[in-house]
């Protein structure tokens, strides 16, 4: 198998292990029946994956910096089918949040390895198309996980795709160990120079825009399956194409962030997603219920959120150029603390006032976004004419 396939394979076992986080949102209110548990505490499960994900994923990379990458990706496909055998086997809803934590972790650990593995197996000069595959088979996983979610939760018992991810990631062990070559490891960097960098404002309030916005983006993605449900009750039957439909409109936002940043500016860009947002959470707040209104906002709202993330990418390596990985490192974990936070928020919403209050507090912790992100704009010009001065 040439380099260029190893690619591929590496973007389809990605397709799998982004379905294994995404697939539980476009069934969340079937998993809380089954538990026997509310909603919003069946949302919960998406929080303790986001914090797996984002506090065990770099503890898990330091630890095993001197592992050759070819184990760390069998150690997180390993990883992964453990959490599904508890999440399989072991019953009661604390195994459940046991089971997400530990694949969330999995999950991590297999995405930041095949991203380095991808790069390296990369033709010199290609590494960026490379992890922009593997990126891309992660991404698809949104797009395509949570509608198959829905489906296959609709036409068999929920657990059912979670077996099919646990019998196909332990193919993908044999595979990897088969065809990835021993790759040795990149030398680890200490929590404390990670870290080093929130001493400068601007990078950690930039950091905060980013918890905030997708702090709103969870409190409405983990919910959007009861959401709509409720909004839209007459298409229950047709939830899982319209989940596709924003599944579609991520990608378009993803395309769309760079086009516009490369024309407009990071900063010019990052704004109007913000005001594009804002604007069609409280449109849909106050939409009676139509359908021509409802699904239309919620589409144009899912591409704002990810016309936002990779021009946010840009702006933070932009701040501080000699440390991008080390930054995107750090963005990569306050996007999950943001969608563990979304996810919390959003279940507190649902059990004290109403499902279809979640496009309120979701539009006011974009606004909080947006104040910030003025706050570094300030901090940024200031910065600059300091600089024209010395």
């Amino acid at each position: 198998m040439n380099n260029s396939l190893k690619i591929y394979m590496l973007a389809l076992i990605s397709f799998l292990v982004g379905t294994s986080q995404f697939s539980i949102v476009g069934m969340l209110d079937q998993v809380a029946a089954s538990a026997s548990v509310s909603v919003s505490t069946a949302g919960q499960l998406i929080t303790v994956f986001a914090l797996g994900n984002a506090v065990g994923t770099p503890l898990i990379m330091i630890v095993t910096a001197k592992m050759n990458q070819r184990n760390q990706l069998l150690m997180a496909l390993g990883i992964i089918v453990l959490g599904i055998a508890f999440m399989l086997v072991l019953p009661g809803f604390g195994f459940l949040m046991v089971s997400r934590v530990i694949i969330g972790i999995g999950t991590g650990v297999f995405v930041v390895s095949a991203y380095a593995i991808a790069a390296k197996l990369a033709s010199p000069g290609r590494q960026g198309g490379a992890m922009s595959t593997v990126a891309m088979g992660y991404s698809s996983s949104l797009v395509f996980g949570v509608p198959i979610g829905r489906i296959v939760a609709a036409s068999y018992d929920w657990k059912s795709i979670f077996w099919a991810i646990g019998i196909l990631s332990l193919l993908a062990v044999f595979v990897v160990a088969s065809t990835i070559p021993s790759l040795i490891g990149d030398s680890a960097v200490p929590l404390r120079n990670r870290f080093s960098h929130l001493k400068n404002p601007r990078i950690t309030i930039t950091l905060a825009v980013t918890f905030f916005v997708f702090i709103n983006y969870s409190v409405i993605n983990t919910y959007i399956a009861p959401y709509l449900t409720s909004a839209l009750p007459t298409m229950t039957d047709q939830i899982s194409f319209i989940l596709l439909a924003m599944g579609i409109a991520s990608l378009v936002g993803s395309r769309l962030g760079g086009f516009m940043a490369d024309r407009l500016g990071t900063i010019r860009t990052i704004s109007m997603s913000m005001v594009v947002q804002i604007v069609a959470l409280v449109l849909l707040a106050i939409n009676p219920g139509w359908i021509v209104v409802t699904i239309p906002l919620l589409m144009i709202w899912e591409i704002a959120c990810w016309t936002f993330g990779p021009t946010q990418n840009l702006n933070l390596v932009s701040l501080a150029p000699e440390a991008s990985g080390i930054l995107l490192s750090l963005n990569s974990s306050f996007v999950q603390l943001g969608f563990a936070a979304g996810a919390g928020i959003g279940g507190v919403t649902v059990g004290i006032w109403s499902i279809m209050d979640i496009t309120w507090v979701s539009s006011i912790t974009v606004l909080i976004a947006a104040v910030l992100s003025m706050i570094t704009a300030r901090l940024s010009r200031s910065f600059s004419k300091k600089l024209m001065i010395k």
